[in-house]
């Protein structure tokens, strides 16, 4: 992909409901303000400007949106050319919570802000403009103010949670599923209209079509993504040296079966870098490395 001005930096990446790419740049000086890890929450030191392009895989938008406050954010497309931001991080402080996502038109003005919780993993939207978001476990079960006394009940505490376009909350997981509650949410995959997740402690398989939810049990730990086709399933890394790992196999019954692991390798077949971004959307696996975007399908994937 290029980059849309000189020395442009990549801040984050995200894949989109069409199998688009979302791509927010910045200035250097403002791409450091955005992923400093002496940021612990969803704010900048000074709001920063950012510019949000979207690959088909070549630019086909640009969104460029001034003054923005939220780092270590997730973007997401939205209809009619709008753009998603949601800051990973959110505190709660003198009673109220710092807003931390912003939805913003094709021009760059904010339509509406609101508060998406602390802790949040991912966030995938859907053609409708529906928001699926999952939380890791300091979202889940408190941090920066939340869930400890004196505080609110954290927003995460379901681990996965979608969001109505207005973002008010449409649907939570329940706490007392079949499947178990979410303690942090490894892996999501929103298809269409439905979502797929992967989570700890018990690394479940399930899928919630119209808040129905169907579950398949793993032997597989530690994967960070998950990629679907009809009736198959492929999760992608693993803990340690089963980073990049792959795991294909079909679910039946209660059950997830597994293929023999194989292993995930740029096309030169060198290993994946370590700061690679892999993202999983319906049933391609999207591959971010530097400014290079490639895009593998369910069956490029299953045949490794």
């Amino acid at each position: 992909m290029i980059a849309p001005f000189q020395d442009a930096e990549l801040v984050t990446a995200a894949a989109g409901p069409e199998g688009e790419l979302a791509v927010v740049w910045a200035s250097q000086e403002n791409a450091d303000a955005l992923t400093a890890r002496t940021v612990p929450h969803s704010r900048t030191a000074a709001p920063v400007s950012v510019h949000v392009a979207t690959y088909r895989p070549q630019q086909a938008t640009m969104v460029s949106i001034v003054g923005q406050p939220r780092a270590h954010s997730h973007v997401q497309p939205l209809p009619d050319g709008g753009v998603l931001l949601v800051g990973a991080r959110c505190r709660w402080c003198n009673g109220a919570a710092e807003p931390n996502a912003a939805i913003y038109d094709a021009d760059g003005e904010i339509l509406r802000e609101g508060v998406l919780g602390d802790g949040i993993a991912d966030v995938q939207t859907t053609l409708s403009g529906e928001i699926w978001v999952s939380y890791f476990d300091e979202g889940v079960y408190g941090n920066f103010g939340w869930g400890v006394t004196g505080g609110p009940a954290p927003i995460g505490s379901p681990g996965l949670i979608r969001f109505r376009s207005d973002l008010d909350i449409a649907w939570r997981y329940p706490y007392d599923g079949e499947f178990g509650a979410i303690s942090d949410c490894y892996a999501l995959n929103v298809a269409g209209e439905e979502a797929w997740a992967y989570y700890y402690t018990d690394f479940p398989i399930v899928r919630i079509r119209a808040a129905t939810i169907a579950g398949w049990s793993t032997e597989v730990r530690g994967a960070h993504a998950l990629v679907v086709a009809d009736d198959r399933v492929v999760l992608v890394g693993g803990y340690r040296e089963d980073r990049w790992r792959l795991v294909a196999g079909r679910i039946q019954g209660e059950t997830f079966s597994a293929d023999r692991p194989a292993t995930l390798v740029m096309p030169n077949g060198r290993p994946i870098p370590r700061t690679a971004t892999v993202l999983g959307r319906g049933s391609e696996l999207h591959v971010v490395v530097g400014q290079s975007w490639l895009k593998l399908d369910f069956e490029d994937l299953a045949a490794r």
